[in-house]
Order: structure tokens, then sequence, then C-alpha cells
């Protein structure tokens, strides 16, 4: 229990990559929309695969630092 770094990481990863919240792609009618608040299927599988993405490299980064 006392490492929350990975936490943290995963927290703030997912608040920022929330379809819609700051950024949407794909968007309605743009290819990337800020700050629209709604969201699609497509966007919730690029924005999931972009968490997966991006929560592996800073988890691993995260360890190798520890």
């Amino acid at each position: 229990m006392s490492d929350w770094g990975p936490v943290f990481v995963a927290l703030i990863l997912f608040v920022l990559l929330t379809p819609g919240l700051l950024f949407q792609v794909p968007g309605h009618q743009k290819c990337v929309e800020f700050g629209n608040f709604k969201t699609s299927g497509a966007a919730i599988m690029v924005h999931a695969l972009l968490y997966f993405a991006l929560i592996c490299v800073f988890l691993l980064a995260v360890k190798q630092g520890f």
C-alpha cells in the first residue's frame, strides 16, 4: 500500500482521456473536437485504446523508476 504512483497515473489518465471532456477523437463534425461533452461508440473505442497504450507505457516507467 505504500506505492501510490501507479494509482495516481491511472486516475489522471482516466480523467484526461474521458471522451468529450477535454477532447474527442473522432468528433461528430471534425476529426478532433474539444470540450463538446458528447461521445460516440467510436470515440469510446479510440480513447480506450489510447488509455491502454499510455497506461502500459507509464506504469512500466513508474515501475522502472523504483
